[in-house]
């Protein structure tokens, strides 16, 4: 059964801007003006692969770019992977058959969606099965020009994360951001970490769940105990955030035997300890800062309890290039050295 893929309108392109080549390489636009002015309009296969183990992003929002700007759409025959599919290098991804004056403008912004949400997807699944049973949350908008939000957190959606922090992330599948107590309104409340969660109980819906970042004083174990006291069964969890240059005071009496900074495995043991000691097991316990797929995979090979992983920055890192070749003109084999057709059983026909 055909899969489903997002309706272009999803995407708020700006149509007309792209149409013109506002945002595509130079060149592409000007062998579209130079085909057009010579009446050349030869039929092409256009080949797009990259060169990496991944999983596919970008796609939907490749064809939306297509099917929006192209100059006449029902020219164009396209095939094509899904989102979240893995790929292996050098793996056709998308065909586009058609006059290839109406569409050679377009090639650097498919290739540019496709290369930017595989990355943030590849990474982010790679965490999520790093974590499993565990979940993932998706947390690197501040790491990022914020025009990049909406894609960025589909594809970290379809990889698996389970909730993203901003609205503009949750867009294209109807969802919205989620998100803890910040530091920034403890500071408000003059450091006071509990009344500061209060305050957010008070004020927000009572579906929302309530996590509170406890390493303001520096002590992750008093601030999880003072907050689960006050908070009660309203408390869905903690989030323990230290910074990578501290050391929690909980740690200093245990110092000597493994690396003390940050938020490690023996800081989680005793926030764990301590709740289950006071009668909070069902507080769950959220962790971030610095987390990268090593790092989680260490922590669920140490069994180390944690409940969820807040990831950042790190799921920008890498590159996952695209390239697009023309392969065949008017139905007969032409494509630069080394770089042949290969079909792809794999791709569907996009209508």
């Amino acid at each position: 059964m055909t899969r489903q893929r997002l309706d272009p309108a999803v995407f708020h392109l700006p149509v007309e801007r792209m149409r013109e080549g506002y945002y595509s390489d130079k060149y592409f636009v000007r062998a579209r003006d130079i085909l057009t002015a010579d009446r050349h309009a030869p039929h092409v296969r256009m080949q797009v692969f990259g060169k990496a183990h991944a999983y596919l992003g970008g796609m939907d929002e490749a064809i939306a770019i297509l099917k929006l700007c192209a100059d006449d759409w029902p020219a164009l025959e396209v095939r094509a992977l899904y989102d979240g599919d893995a790929i292996a290098p050098w793996e056709t991804v998308m065909t586009i058959d058609g006059p290839y004056d109406g569409f050679a403008h377009l090639e650097t912004l498919y290739l540019g969606v496709l290369a930017r949400r595989t990355r943030v997807g590849t990474n982010t699944r790679r965490v999520v099965d790093a974590a499993k049973p565990k979940t993932v949350l998706f947390f690197p908008a501040r790491h990022d020009h914020w025009l990049v939000q909406t894609g960025d957190g589909y594809a970290a959606h379809v990889a698996g994360a389970i909730g993203v922090s901003t609205d503009a992330q949750a867009s294209w599948w109807g969802s919205s951001g989620i998100g803890t107590v910040p530091h920034a309104l403890i500071a408000a409340y003059d450091g006071d970490t509990v009344t500061a969660t209060r305050k957010f109980a008070s004020y927000m819906d009572s579906a929302v769940q309530i996590i509170t970042l406890v390493d303001y004083d520096n002590d992750c174990v008093r601030t999880s105990l003072d907050v689960a006291r006050a908070l009660g069964r309203r408390l869905w969890g903690v989030r323990l955030d230290t910074s990578e240059n501290m050391v929690d005071q909980s740690i200093l009496p245990e110092m000597g035997s493994f690396a003390p900074t940050g938020v490690n495995p023996q800081l989680v043991w005793n926030v764990r300890r301590a709740l289950d000691r006071a009668g909070f097991s069902s507080v769950r316990i959220v962790v971030s800062g610095g987390f990268t797929v090593e790092k989680i995979r260490a922590f669920e090979e140490g069994g180390v309890p944690v409940d969820s992983y807040g990831v950042g920055s790190s799921l920008f890192n890498g590159q996952y290039d695209f390239t697009a070749d023309i392969v065949r003109v008017n139905g007969r084999r032409q494509h630069k050295v080394g770089r042949e057709e290969r079909p792809n059983a794999r791709l569907d026909i996009v209508t």
